[in-house]
């Protein structure tokens, strides 16, 4: 196989992932966002002579986060809307093609983690496509417009809408088939494609999806305004179009830092106080004209199939990295339970589904479910009662290593769809050394993800009712635990989707 190919923009050259498998890496799907066009719609990558060299992930979008195995973002770099691809097709192939969205609660993350490298998936025929797009202020905080200039919310989200317009444009060259695309994410990324399947301006772009633990949170406009508000006050600068554009972005990054060290350290700061995530998609009613379960119900994308996974214990890696408020006294979970509206006897019924435990163990698992569980379920309820096909599963992996028990948490499940589980950098989301069986389960979930992104049928049923029992992936040797299910009913009174105040 050649590992050059051409593109709209210019001819690319990639490099061999495995013998069977090239990897293309750091291709412009759009223009660096900086300068004049700062804040505004991606603009169309710059054509280019000759042959690009494409070996090498692209930079990575504003954000202070260093993470494992990944590129830092360093001040300087713009040149930072760029896609990655993997294909063992050579040109003239027709594969499904798999485009992955990274999350990062929309502040840190990018295409370049080793938990996305699509050489499995591309093993297992598809091609695969990751991306980088804007993320924090950069990409979904509010600038208000001056005269006749308007600044889109949601850039982040264009940017997404633009790297599918790339695939559709370009991803034949690489084997693909631009008939058949399948969006996928995972938290921030997964609530982005929930986001993508009400839009206009993505429809029409892919054909299914894949939502692995969606964030539930979008951001009212007077929302949003605040949050820019904290931000210019935090970076010196006036909450104004001038004052925004003339902030570099490393001071908004760390204007934005201060402004959740502030909330993380102020209990009576409501909702934020726990895990303040300060920007989200933004309720703007032009790129995004309505909440993700509110154009579900309506049937705005009833033509797509959509394949929903969460964790069991989603939020316990929130805790154990240190990003989420510490609730241990009754107290604590009263003023939880009060500062995000919780119904009447939510936290009764978790106490009763797990007798024994601490109250710290209690708020996770509320917590978790409220953002992550519970908010996945209903996208695929809702899904499917507005006439879509939808089929949903539960991860559930635990196993006991040297220090305890290996929770079924946020993130763990990604490693094994993606087949990389022998990363050493991942071995703190897994538990350690991967067994056989967890290349086991790896196996079956990387067929799952190609089955679907080929036929639409991941090889269960899909969701015939009100409650369906999930897909449970865990190991042989280890039986699910159905706690998860017993508790479903006490969020009957929860109002979704969740707005942050």
């Amino acid at each position: 196989m050649d590992n050059t190919f051409r593109t709209k923009s210019g001819s690319v050259q990639g490099c061999r992932a495995s013998a069977e498998v090239v990897a293309v890496l750091g291709v412009p799907y759009a223009a660096p966002p900086f300068g004049a066009v700062r804040f505004r719609e991606p603009l169309p990558a710059r054509a280019w002579s000759g042959v690009r060299d494409c070996t090498a992930f692209g930079p990575v979008a504003p954000q202070s986060a260093q993470l494992p195995g990944a590129p830092a973002w360093s001040p300087g770099d713009e040149d930072i809307l760029t896609v990655n691809l993997w294909t063992p097709a050579p040109e003239g192939g027709r594969l499904p093609v798999l485009v992955w969205i990274h999350g990062g609660a929309y502040t840190f993350g990018s295409s370049a983690q080793p938990d996305f490298d699509g050489t499995a998936l591309a093993r297992a025929g598809l091609v695969v496509v990751t991306f980088n797009y804007r993320i924090g202020f950069e990409g979904f905080g509010h600038v208000p417009a001056v005269d006749a200039t308007h600044y889109p919310d949601n850039r982040g989200l264009l940017d997404q809408v633009a790297a599918l317009r790339w695939v559709q444009e370009n991803i034949a060259a690489f084997g693909g088939d631009p008939g058949n695309v399948t969006v996928a994410g995972q938290s921030s990324g997964a609530a982005s494609v929930a986001c993508l399947m009400v839009m206009d301006r993505a429809r029409g772009l892919f054909h299914r999806a894949i939502a692995h633990s969606a964030a539930s949170p979008c951001h009212t406009l007077e929302t949003a305004a605040a949050t820019t508000r904290e931000i210019a006050a935090s970076a010196g600068c006036p909450a104004t179009a001038e004052g925004l554009t003339s902030a570099t972005p490393q001071s908004l990054v760390l204007a934005s830092d201060r402004v959740v060290d502030a909330y993380r350290h102020d209990p009576a700061s409501g909702s934020r106080h726990y895990d303040p995530s300060l920007y989200a998609p933004v309720l703007d009613g032009d790129v995004l004209p309505t909440d993700p379960l509110t154009g579900m119900a309506a049937g705005a994308a009833r033509d797509v199939d959509l394949l929903v996974c969460h964790t069991t214990e989603e939020y316990w890696l929130l805790d154990a990295v240190g990003s989420s408020a510490k609730v241990t006294t009754e107290e604590q979970l009263a003023r939880f339970v009060e500062d995000f509206n919780l119904p009447d006897g939510l936290v009764a019924g978790y106490r009763g589904a797990m007798p024994h435990a601490p109250v710290l163990d209690v708020y996770l698992a509320v917590f978790g479910d409220l953002l992550f569980g519970e908010y996945s379920n209903r996208l695929a309820e809702l899904h499917a009662e507005a006439g879509g096909r939808a089929f949903l599963s539960r991860f559930d992996r635990r196993r006991t290593g040297p220090d305890g028990v290996v929770r079924a948490w946020h993130c763990a499940d990604i490693p094994f769809a993606f087949g990389n589980l022998d990363t050493d950098c991942l071995a703190f989301l897994i538990g350690g050394a991967p067994t056989p069986a967890d290349h086991g389960l790896a196996r079956r979930m990387v067929r799952a993800w190609v089955d679907f992104a080929t036929t639409g049928d991941p090889g269960w049923p899909s969701v015939g009712g009100p409650a369906p029992r999930a897909k449970v992936w865990s190991t042989d040797d280890e039986p699910a635990d159905d706690e998860a299910v017993g508790v479903r009913a006490l969020w009957a009174e929860a109002d979704f989707p969740v707005l942050c105040p």
